[in-house]
């Protein structure tokens, strides 16, 4: 949120939330790294957008989450620039966050985007 807030244009902040599973033809060696915290498939739970004036800090976006759904491990995050020192609106960020979730499900390049755990500790896909 503060490399939003450093940004010469106003942003709308993109959340996709997701949960990560462990898919059906798993295999072993799938079922240990998923086990011990790493691989698994995403599936987006949970979609929003804010504007930098309605959301300050992580734990509140976590605290809102958690009232809506409890069951996610990761957010993918995004910035929608404004135009001349206007911020975008709700109807704005639809389609990129559709977009996003077209990544998500199809198993795309996610490295574009930011992505935290519940903690707000950054998470890298690899």
């Amino acid at each position: 949120m503060s490399a939003a807030n450093q940004q010469p244009e106003p942003q709308r902040l993109l959340f996709i939330f997701l949960r990560a599973s462990l898919p059906d033809d798993h295999g072993e060696k799938d079922a240990s790294r998923f086990h011990s915290g790493q691989g698994g498939a995403l599936q987006p739970i949970m979609c929003v957008d804010k504007t930098l004036g309605e959301l300050s800090i992580f734990s509140a976006l976590v605290a809102e989450a958690e009232r809506i759904e409890k069951d996610w491990q990761i957010v993918l995050v995004a910035g929608l620039a404004g135009k001349n020192g206007v911020a975008p609106s709700s109807d704005d960020a639809e389609e990129p966050l559709k977009m996003m979730l077209h990544a998500v499900e199809n198993g795309g390049d996610l490295s574009k985007y930011m992505a935290f755990d519940r903690e707000g500790v950054p998470v890298q896909f690899g």
